[in-house]
């Protein structure tokens, strides 16, 4: 009989030794006992809480993204400025959070973007975390611009942090965070200097 209160203490160990792995050996190489074994439990441990790797994975995405949601809700927060600018600038920073942008979570979410194209459920997590993002920035412009400008602003925004996180990733090297936000606050100041023109 396990005992009361482990399950999420079981299911963090077993999230943390999922990027763990996917960091030292990729997603492909990432294998059920492999990951068990960086979490000193047994493979059948893996198969009770989450049924299979995809489920690890699934739950895995959904650490990061409450990571990435507590990073942006946690600058917006603490913000003096309600304008939308500072609420916009508090998003980009939030996307390019230390939980986003470190080895692990960026190679687990490529891992995540390449296996959401073939898994169902993947797919659904991926539309939400889009959603979430394009919306939250088309609040925010909407405050400054008219409808259709707004919406153009937050696809461009959002395919930006997409683009500068991308980039980062792939370059073997450590993110360069400052220099991300320095672009897309350029792009900001850019749609939003629309609204007094």
């Amino acid at each position: 009989m396990p005992k009361v209160g482990m399950q999420p203490i079981r299911r963090s160990q077993l999230i943390a030794a999922t990027l763990e792995a996917v960091d030292q050996v990729g997603m492909a190489d990432a294998s059920i006992a492999y990951i068990a074994r960086l979490a000193g439990v047994s493979n059948g441990i893996i198969s009770h809480y989450f049924k299979d790797k995809n489920g690890l994975l699934e739950a895995t995405m959904r650490h990061l993204m409450k990571a990435l949601r507590e990073a942006v809700a946690g600058r917006r927060e603490a913000l003096t400025d309600d304008s939308p600018q500072a609420h916009l600038r508090a998003m980009i920073d939030g996307n390019f959070d230390d939980s986003q942008v470190s080895g692990p979570a960026m190679k687990t979410w490529l891992a995540f973007w390449a296996s959401s194209m073939h898994q169902p459920a993947l797919r659904r997590l991926q539309r939400v975390n889009d959603h979430r993002l394009y919306s939250n920035l088309c609040g925010q412009f909407r405050r400054a611009l008219p409808q259709d400008q707004a919406r153009h602003a937050a696809r461009g925004l959002a395919s930006l942090i997409d683009g500068l996180w991308l980039r980062g990733a792939l370059s073997g090297e450590t993110f360069d965070t400052a220099q991300a936000r320095r672009i897309a606050y350029d792009y900001l100041d850019l749609q939003l200097a629309k609204a007094g023109a």
